[in-house]
């Protein structure tokens, strides 16, 4: 039978190897030395020179501080007492315990730190895509010309197009790699995300943020899993608790880019009356950079090699493992200290399972339409696999988990805005003023009209110019010989009212806002083009407001989880978090004030970041590499 396992290095040049890994192996029997091997006298250092080696001594040996070494072979001897006697371990067991114990050698440092920033700025990404329609909205809508249907499908395509994704680029990263996928997922978000900026019709922008939305969704199962497969076991969960404060951060960006862009209104030009660049089209551009600048961080980082050595591809796997290796102990000030895998091993895996057509039988279309329906049968089969016996139940459960976890957070970020604005709206109407039988004659009206209801009055000659008229109400009122001129109206209506020989000049008092009305001799001139719904040019910063405290108070849940999670454990900071999120929506229920609403969601979502960073590090957990 053949070999279960192989490894070499393919031979270079004129047949002489440039190095070998596969021969021989260190003691614990998992194929690599764990000691270093000794220098060759005429090759020691300056530092090295005029001393033996026997003289030599660990410094924390009279303090009685074990040397890392001995920690090591240490935690490598626990873990294998921790095996049942007799017992035979798998191929992927042996080649995780392998893996752990080569990134142990490798070290925590400089490389981790540098691919740390790269996948938080994705994560950024990820953050900053949940609020850009929100935030866009108020000022888009005059734009596009959105009625509410078309806001609330925008919002649902978000949510939809990121769920859809995180399918898709999931299943391919455990495929084709998983920073050639993110790096795919990236772009695909950045150039669709800069053409939505551009995009002058609602069609447009809704399919532009469609796929923009299938981009950034890979984002997180990809940047978990990438990053948790460059981390030692014992630096998992604090590790990547740390990485989930970059989507905080993602919120905080768009929060104060929202506030900083979107009011400057000479931020932008037109062209015409057909193409118009605002404000808000300057933010959806800027909300890209997250994205853009972790995308040319990626073009710097490798692949990952517990993703290579799944796939067979031993060698670039231990290039790859060197270094990270020499990286990391290069910039500990340790230069020579030696990366001393000799021989990885790896379940050999079948290779062979893209069928390609070859180049003289087949065009490049038939063999790219070959290879892709190849690897979407590959995806499917492998998320199949996610429901097979030994993982039925945990995949189960963890989608049940994930569901009421991401139902009550976003719920609930989406109500706590609408909220304050409903308790604001009550508020506005609290102050409402009526006037009842009033008559106006010979007068002009050079002030505002906001928040009032006029009913049965009388105006006779009266000039409107130069005003603004917002939510206001005219009820079975006569207005004759009157003039209009210059006049912006919002939620502004005539119900049967009585108009005679009134001219409208300028405005934007469309028919639809006179209902039952009597229309005796009136002229319409030059009235405004546009959009004929209702809106208001009024950038609401308490949106901001409460999705930057929102953000911000996610930071306090980073930190606990971050510092606790592997001494408490996951399951406990999880259970703690979702129970007293639990008390928070309760209380909701009691709160009727605006203070009272924001401190309860910042305290809502600053405790249920502790459980989001729990179910993340359990989810990268609980699968193996090749199904995570």
């Amino acid at each position: 039978m053949a070999d279960r396992y192989q490894n070499h290095i393919h031979q270079q040049g004129g047949g002489d190897s440039y190095g070998t890994y596969g021969e021989g192996g260190g003691p614990d029997g998992y194929g690599y030395q764990a000691d270093y091997p000794s220098q060759e006298e005429d090759a020691a250092s300056d530092a090295t020179e005029g001393h033996d080696e026997e003289d030599q001594m660990y410094e924390g040996e009279y303090q009685g501080i074990p040397h890392p070494d001995e920690v090591k072979a240490a935690q490598r001897a626990a873990r294998a007492k921790a095996r049942p006697a007799g017992s035979t371990i798998s191929d992927l067991e042996e080649l995780s315990e392998q893996y752990e114990d080569i990134m142990e050698d490798c070290g925590h440092g400089k490389f981790q730190w540098t691919l740390f920033v790269v996948l938080g700025l994705a994560l950024m990404a990820d953050g900053v895509e949940c609020f850009v329609v929100a935030f866009a909205l108020p000022s888009a809508e005059k734009d596009l010309c959105l009625s509410n249907a078309e806001k609330g499908m925008l919002g649902l395509v978000v949510f939809l197009s990121m769920m859809v994704g995180a399918f898709l680029w999931g299943g391919l990263a455990d495929k084709l790699g998983r920073r050639r996928c993110l790096m795919v997922a990236l772009a695909i978000n950045c150039v669709f995300a800069f053409l939505s900026s551009f995009a002058q019709g609602y069609s447009f922008f809704l399919f532009f943020r469609l796929l923009s939305g299938i981009g950034i969704g890979g984002t997180v199962p990809i940047v978990y899993t990438y990053f948790s497969e460059f981390l030692q076991m014992e630096k998992r969960g604090e590790h990547l608790s740390w990485l989930c404060m970059f989507w905080m951060m993602g919120g905080i960006y768009a929060s104060f880019t929202a506030w900083g862009v979107i009011p400057r209104y000479g931020w932008g030009f037109s062209m015409g009356s057909e193409f118009q660049f605002h404000s808000w089209r300057v933010f959806v551009l800027v909300a890209a950079l997250p994205a853009i600048m972790s995308l040319v961080g990626l073009t710097f980082m490798p692949e990952s090699p517990r993703f290579l050595l799944e796939n067979a591809k031993h060698d670039e796997a231990w290039m790859i493992l060197k270094q990270v290796h020499d990286t990391n102990w290069r910039a500990k000030g340790q230069p020579e200290k030696v990366f001393t895998v000799t021989h990885i091993k790896a379940p050999k895996t079948a290779e062979d399972e893209f069928i390609e057509i070859q180049t003289a039988t087949g065009t490049p279309v038939q063999r790219w339409a070959v290879r892709s329906l190849r690897i979407c049968k590959l995806v499917l089969r492998n998320v199949a696999s996610l429901l097979s016996a030994e993982l039925r139940f945990a995949t189960l459960f963890m989608a049940i988990i994930w569901f009421c976890m991401a139902f009550s957070y976003y719920g609930l970020s989406v109500w706590f805005p609408d909220m304050i604005k409903h308790l604001q709206h009550e508020e506005y109407e609290s102050r409402l003023k009526t006037f009842h039988g009033e008559r106006v004659e010979n007068f002009q009206f050079n002030f505002s009209l906001e928040n009032q209801i006029h009913r049965e009055g009388e105006y006779i000659r009266d000039k409107f110019v130069g005003i603004e008229i917002k939510s206001v109400k005219f009820e079975d009122s006569l207005f004759e010989d009157c003039l209009f001129e210059d006049i912006r109206s919002t939620d502004t209506t005539f119900e049967n009212c009585t108009i005679r020989s009134t001219i409208f000049y300028n405005t934007d008092l469309w028919k639809e806002k006179f209902i039952d009305c009597r229309m005796e001799n009136n002229t319409f001139e030059h009235n405004k083009h546009g959009c004929h719904l209702d809106t208001t040019d009024e950038n609401d910063v308490l949106v901001y407001l409460v999705s930057f405290l929102g953000s911000l108070a996610v930071l306090p849940g980073n930190i606990i989880s971050a510092l606790f999670v592997e001494k408490i454990g996951r399951v406990r900071i999880i259970g703690g978090s979702m129970l007293i999120s639990a008390g928070c929506s309760f209380f909701l229920l009691l709160s009727f004030s605006q203070s009272a609403i924001i401190a309860l969601q910042c305290l809502f979502c600053g405790v249920s970041a502790a459980a989001w960073n729990g179910i993340e590090v359990v989810t990268v957990e609980l699968y193996p590499a090749s199904k995570r």
